[in-house]
């Protein structure tokens, strides 16, 4: 894996993300009530305050979880909730180290279809149907992961053409455009509530 992502808007983040698998996992976990940029930075701080070149599922899953939470909580935060997004990323880490050795990347490596795919992406910690669609998106359309069925299992974050997720975003005019799209579900679904009430 080895690509030019711009999910996180800043060119060493960015570059993490597209050459490691746990980075690229660990972002799309920590993208949830902070702002997406800030989540694919994360990966970056984690691996830069541990002294690393990137995230090892290995020693992540063996610190103790009093220090990681430490390390993710440092100003500035990795997250708004560090504490709890620490303990979820152990939690990933080790899920990867039971099941696949570590490597991230052999949660898609010679996967058969993109039904078996999203099975995977979603017994992984922290990760329910809709993350597991986004990231499957993800490695479909930016990252060369392409089982047959993709598409179809990824839901409409599979569909060509679409902003509706960090599956769409390929630079500043993309993310300002899925930004407008959050912004639209967002009003539409405030809107019902408020027609149900």
């Amino acid at each position: 894996m080895d690509v030019t992502l711009h999910l996180a808007q800043d060119p060493e983040a960015d570059a993490l993300l597209g050459r490691s698998p746990l980075a690229a996992l660990t972002g799309m976990l920590l993208d949830q009530q902070i702002p997406m940029e800030w989540a694919f930075k994360g990966p970056a701080t984690i691996a830069r305050r541990m002294g690393a070149e990137d995230l090892d599922a290995h020693e992540i899953a063996a610190m103790d979880p009093e220090a990681f939470a430490a390390l993710l909580s440092d100003k500035p935060a990795v997250h708004r909730y560090p504490g709890s997004m620490a303990k979820r990323i152990q939690q990933l880490c080790q899920y990867l180290v039971e099941h696949y050795d570590g490597d991230a990347e052999a949660v898609w490596r010679g996967v058969g279809s993109g039904t078996e795919l999203l099975g995977r992406l979603q017994d992984l910690p922290g990760f329910g149907k809709q993350k597991a669609q986004i990231f499957l998106a993800l490695l479909g359309k930016q990252l060369g992961v392409a089982p047959e069925g993709w598409r179809e299992a990824a839901g409409a974050y599979g569909e060509a053409r679409s902003h509706r997720s960090v599956a769409d975003i390929t630079g500043p005019e993309s993310l300002a455009r899925v930004r407008a799209h959050k912004q639209e579900m967002k009003a539409a679904a405030k809107a019902a509530k408020a027609a149900g009430k």
